[in-house]
């Protein structure tokens, strides 16, 4: 977990993992972008390298707890232990004084080794193993260490207040 809190955040990172590893990275302890060895993956689905990981519910019956996840709309990873590139344009949800949400979470774009995976993606709750069940208008950013290893250097961010420059002015 970072030792800030973030609301509105561009996030840029390098990592890298071995082959058949699994990690993500989620904003305000809640939204997961799945970092995963994708290599040659022909279609992605939202488990794969730069998916928006799907929600889970334990009330619905077997086989349909998931829902909501997306794919990336390329397979844009490289080969295990090469370095990677992922640069993320996130905007928080928001509520009005009351604590009522207005507007989902959305990722504005996410682009991995260069290519525009996501866009105008919307999460309308929390993913899957998310740190936090609510949603707030902040909180840290997470990075999980889920079934191999991961490799994370150069993480460089900019923090944004809801009344500053939009994300997609940027």
């Amino acid at each position: 977990f970072t030792t800030f809190d973030h609301g509105d955040i561009e996030l840029e990172i390098d990592f890298m993992m071995p082959k058949g590893s699994n990690s993500g990275i989620y904003f305000q302890g809640r939204y997961e972008v799945q970092l995963f060895d994708s290599w040659q993956v022909k279609e992605p689905s939202f488990a794969d390298c730069g998916g928006i990981y799907q929600r889970w519910d334990e009330t619905r019956p077997e086989g349909q707890q998931g829902s909501g996840g997306i794919a990336p709309s390329v397979t844009a990873c490289k080969a295990p232990g090469l370095w990677q590139h992922m640069k993320v344009f996130f905007r928080a949800p928001r509520f009005d004084v009351n604590g009522r949400k207005l507007a989902n979470a959305k990722f504005e774009s996410v682009f991995l080794n260069g290519y525009l995976i996501h866009e105008n993606v919307e999460v309308t709750g929390p993913t899957r193993a998310a740190f936090f069940a609510d949603e707030r208008s902040t909180g840290p950013l997470m990075i999980q260490g889920h079934h191999g290893p991961v490799a994370i250097k150069n993480i460089h961010y900019k923090s944004y207040t809801h009344d500053s420059l939009k994300m997609t002015d940027l």
